[in-house]
């Protein structure tokens, strides 16, 4: 663990190799597990304006269960998550021909239907950030679903926090990633 700003990061995001690999697990990390996708307290808005546009994307049981349910739900700890089919697909999952979990936000946001992509959380994943009082704490989720990733991103030599570049500028800025690399080269050149 080092600390980075306001974060305390996991240095398996640096040592781990990560690259989704679609074919293999068909997105199960979406459709699999207990709980929706977390959600951060400034999203919850933009759920609420953008389901309009983006309920022509989904699945006839992600619309009765965001209907009956709400566009997103709130835990018994009070944290907020995606709203779930039966407590298990995340309601916004959708299946391409070959049967891979896609997410309609996302399909909306490629389609220009939305300016937004999809929660930080999803486009984090497999990195989880877990906010406190002083600090930010980013850690690597393994997750036994994820294993032919892994494999696919040793052989690539992709490590994980490559793979969600993108996303952790999204969350933290990219003055944040530049220095994340600095610290990445001291690790790996040990």
């Amino acid at each position: 663990m080092f600390q980075l700003r306001k974060t305390i990061v996991s240095e398996d995001i640096i040592s781990s190799d990560f690259v989704c690999n679609l074919s293999a697990c068909k997105g199960a990390c979406c459709i699999d597990g207990d709980a929706g996708a977390p959600l951060e307290e400034s999203e919850l808005q933009i759920m609420k304006d953008i389901y309009p546009k983006v309920k022509p994307f989904l699945r006839k049981e992600g619309i009765e269960a965001i209907e009956k349910q709400g566009v997103f739900t709130t835990n018994e700890d009070g944290e907020h998550e995606t709203t779930l089919i039966d407590n298990k697909d995340c309601a916004y999952v959708i299946f391409d021909e070959n049967n891979v979990a896609l997410c309609a936000i996302e399909e909306a946001y490629n389609q220009g239907e939305v300016q937004w992509k999809k929660p930080v959380s999803c486009h984090l994943y497999p990195i989880r950030v877990h906010n406190y009082t002083a600090f930010s704490a980013v850690n690597y989720n393994r997750w036994e679903i994820c294993d032919d990733a892994c494999t696919l991103g040793k052989e690539l030599q992709v490590p994980v926090y490559k793979f969600v570049k993108q996303a952790l500028i999204r969350k933290f800025g990219e003055d944040w990633y530049v220095e994340l690399e600095k610290v990445a080269a001291k690790i790996i050149n040990k």
